[in-house]
C-alpha cells in the first residue's frame, strides 16, 4: 500500500508545495517509500544498488501493467494498443506488452528484428518511419508483418518493386501529412516535414498507389505531434484523421482495414503541468468509434492507438550515487557516476520537447528537509552534463543515491553511451518485490566487439 510522502525536492522560482506534489505524485502512483527511502515494487534503492550497482535503471513492471490497463480501460471494442517500441525497446520490456494482447510499432531494422525476437507475432506488428532502406522494407515484406506505413510515394514504388521480384503483396497504411495540426510539444505534421505524405499529393499517391498490382493500400496513419497533455487536442486530430480516412476509404478497391491513430500522449514533467485527463479523453475516442460505426466507408475498419512515452515513462527510474561534492565559487555540486551519456534527456541536450530540470530526489533522504541550491553533475568532460542545475536538496553526502524519476522512455534508448567510453548502465525489472537484470552493466571488451583490426600495408 502506498502511503503519501511529503519530501524535500523544490525547483528554483517555483513554489515548493507545488513541485514536491510533482514528485510525489509519481511515488504515491508508482512507488512507495521507507523511512528515507524510494521503494519500487517492494525493494528500497539501497537494496537494489547494493544487488545490482549503479548507475541503473529500474523499472517496476507492476507500474508498467497498471498503466496499460488505465489505457485499455479508455479504449473501446474497435481500438487495438499498439506499443511504441523506440520509447524502450527493451526484450523484458517488449514481453511484457505483449502479455498484456498489445502490439508493437516499430520504426527500423533492428526494431523489426527486437521486435520479432521478443516473440511478437508478424501480423502483430506495424512499421513507421521516412527513412526505411530497401534493406529494411525487404525484411519487412519477408517477414509478413501487419502493416508497412509508407511515408512517401518513392517508398511506394519501391515497395512494389520488391514485392513483385518475391511474387508479395505489400499491405500498407499511407502516412498523411496533414495540411493543418496543432498542438504538442513537438510538432511532426501539418507543415514540411520528412514525415508521411503531404495531404495536397494525397490524390497522387491513391492514384499510383491502386494501379500497382502488387500493393494493397489498406490503411491510413496520422500521427501529427509528440508530448500532447491535452485531450482536446488528441480528439481534434483523430477527427482529422477520420476526415482523411474516408477520403481514402472512397479512393481504394477495398474495404479500408486500419486506422492508425498515432501515439503522442505526454506525461507532465513540471509542476504547471497536468496529467492527460483520461476520462476526457475516453469520451472523445467513444465518439470516435461510434462515427466510424456509423459511415460505411468507415464501419469495418479497426483503430490504432500507438503510444511510447505514456505506456513506460512514469514506471522507470534512473539511479546513480553521489561519489563526490564539491564547492566552486559560491556554487555545490554534486558528482555522480551517472550523466548524460546514459541519460541525455535529463540533462537537457535531446532536443526541444523536454528541458530539465526532470523529477529528481535525493531518493536516500526523502524526509530530510532541503538545505542548499545545487547543480548535480555526471563524471564527463563537459560541462553540458548536468543532471540538474541549482535544485535545492537536503545535504549531499558521497554515497547518496541520487534518483531520476519519469526515466521509462527515451532515456537509455537515447543517449550517447560510447561518449568517453565509461561503461552502459544496468538495466532491471522489478517484478513482484524481485529484482531481475535484464540487460547487463557494460565491460571493457564491449569497447572494442564491433571494431575491426585492419591489416597493416606496406
Amino acid at each position: 500500500m502506498k502511503r503519501e510522502s511529503t519530501f524535500a525536492v523544490r525547483q528554483p522560482g517555483t513554489d515548493n508545495k507545488t513541485s514536491s506534489d510533482h514528485v510525489a505524485r509519481l511515488i504515491e502512483s508508482h512507488f512507495d517509500t521507507r523511512g528515507d527511502e524510494l521503494v519500487i515494487g517492494g525493494l528500497t534503492v539501497s537494496e537494489l544498488s547494493e544487488q545490482f550497482g549503479t548507475p541503473l535503471f529500474i523499472y517496476d513492471q507492476a507500474a508498467l501493467q497498471r498503466r496499460i490497463e488505465q489505457v485499455k480501460a479508455v479504449l473501446p471494442d474497435r481500438f487495438n494498443l499498439f506499443y511504441s517500441i523506440k520509447a524502450n525497446p527493451n526484450a523484458a520490456i517488449l514481453r511484457t506488452f505483449l502479455r498484456q494482447g498489445c502490439g508493437l510499432e516499430v520504426a527500423s531494422g533492428g526494431e523489426l528484428f527486437q521486435a520479432l525476437s521478443a516473440g511478437c507475432p508478424p501480423d502483430r506488428v506495424i512499421f513507421a518511419g521516412p527513412g526505411k532502406t530497401r534493406t529494411e522494407l525487404a525484411a519487412a515484406l519477408e517477414a509478413d508483418i501487419r502493416e508497412i506505413h509508407v511515408e512517401s510515394i518513392d517508398e511506394i514504388r519501391t515497395l512494389s518493386e520488391l514485392a513483385t521480384q518475391d511474387g508479395n503483396v505489400a499491405r500498407v497504411a499511407l502516412r498523411i501529412n496533414p495540411a493543418e495540426a496543432s498542438g504538442g510539444a513537438m510538432r511532426m505534421g501539418g507543415r514540411a516535414s520528412p514525415f508521411g505524405i503531404d495531404e495536397e499529393e494525397l490524390e497522387i499517391a491513391l492514384d499510383e498507389a491502386t494501379t500497382l498490382e502488387n500493393v494493397q493500400v489498406t490503411g491510413v496513419h496520422l500521427f501529427m505531434a509528440t508530448q500532447i497533455l491535452e485531450a482536446e487536442t488528441l480528439i481534434e486530430q483523430y477527427q482529422l484523421a477520420l476526415r482523411i480516412a474516408r477520403e481514402v476509404a472512397s479512393r481504394i478497391p477495398g474495404p479500408l482495414a486500419s486506422i492508425d491513430f498515432g501515439g503522442g500522449w505526454g506525461t507532465p514533467y513540471f509542476a504547471h503541468e497536468r496529467e492527460l485527463d483520461l476520462q476526457e479523453l475516453a469520451a472523445g475516442i467513444a465518439r470516435v468509434q461510434q462515427q466510424m460505426q456509423e459511415d460505411p466507408l468507415l464501419a469495418t475498419a479497426e483503430a490504432i492507438i500507438e503510444p511510447g512515452r505514456y505506456l513506460v515513462n512514469e514506471a522507470g527510474l534512473y539511479l546513480s550515487r553521489v561519489t563526490r561534492v564539491k564547492r566552486s565559487r559560491g556554487r555545490v555540486f554534486a558528482i555522480t557516476d551517472g550523466g548524460m551519456h546514459h541519460h541525455l534527456a535529463a540533462s537537457g541536450n535531446l532536443g526541444q520537447t523536454i528541458k530539465r530540470n526532470y523529477p529528481v530526489a535525493v531518493v536516500n533522504k526523502l524526509e530530510r528537509p532541503v538545505a542548499e541550491k545545487t547543480d548535480v553533475v555526471g563524471p564527463l568532460c563537459t560541462p553540458l552534463d548536468m543532471l540538474a542545475r541549482q535544485i535545492e536538496l537536503p545535504p549531499v553526502e558521497p554515497g547518496d543515491l541520487f534518483g531520476v524519476f519519469q526515466s521509462g522512455a527515451y532515456a537509455r534508448t537515447s543517449s550517447p553511451h560510447g561518449f568517453l567510453s565509461h561503461a552502459s548502465p544496468a538495466e532491471v525489472l522489478v517484478v513482484d518485490g524481485r529484482g531481475s537484470l535484464i540487460r547487463r552493466r557494460g565491460e571493457p571488451d564491449d569497447l572494442l566487439h564491433d571494431q575491426v583490426s585492419a591489416t597493416d600495408t606496406p
